[in-house]
């Protein structure tokens, strides 16, 4: 799985998906499910954080967190709400 670096939105997407803090759901595709496992989460910003943009830098822990909160904020807690699957799938 490549990340395109210089987008944050996808940096934290993959950071998330790779450490399995969140899933898709395997009926729902646009639905991302939020598993609940702080190491993964923890893990998922440590991976996020060491990814460089092309310009060389790094993404500011800051705007990482912010965007982390946005993602992990519009995941649906553990089930997904259109057909109950859990996120473990």
């Amino acid at each position: 799985m490549s990340v395109n670096a210089d987008d944050l939105a996808e940096v934290v997407r993959y950071a998330l998906e790779t450490t399995r803090a969140t899933a898709a759901c395997p009926f729902h595709w646009d639905v991302i499910i939020r598993i609940g496992d702080d190491a993964a989460e923890s893990h998922a910003f440590e991976r996020a954080r060491k990814i460089v943009r092309s310009d060389g830098t790094n993404w500011p822990a800051v705007a990482l967190r912010k965007e982390f909160a946005r993602q992990l904020g519009a995941a649906a807690d553990g089930r997904c709400p259109m057909c109950g699957v859990d996120g473990s799938a």
